[in-house]
């Protein structure tokens, strides 16, 4: 089980990520934006499978060719390591 992350240690990780940022949830977000729908939904698919070999998943949206996505750890109520781990993942994907 991952530990909950302080808010300096989740600040701190936060600036290691691009384009990611504390949405006032306790969660880390990013907005995508692709060139149409199928693209977008490609995108949602990769990480879907992403997500699944991490046993972590994201809290997400679809809007024709953008992706909002959002991580936190429910099992410990917050942001922990993991969140970060599959953000990098993520990222590599887009």
């Amino acid at each position: 089980m991952s530990k909950k992350l302080t808010e300096e240690q989740a600040r701190e990780k936060l600036s290691e990520l691009d384009g990611w940022a504390l949405d006032g949830e306790g969660r880390i977000a990013r907005d995508f934006q692709f060139a149409d729908f199928s693209e977008a939904f490609a995108f949602m698919t990769r990480v879907a499978l992403l997500a699944e070999t991490q046993n972590h998943h994201p809290d997400w949206s679809n809007v024709w060719n953008r992706v909002h996505i959002a991580l936190n750890s429910h099992d410990v109520g917050g942001l922990s390591a993991r969140d970060f781990k599959l953000a990098k993942a993520i990222d590599a994907l887009s």
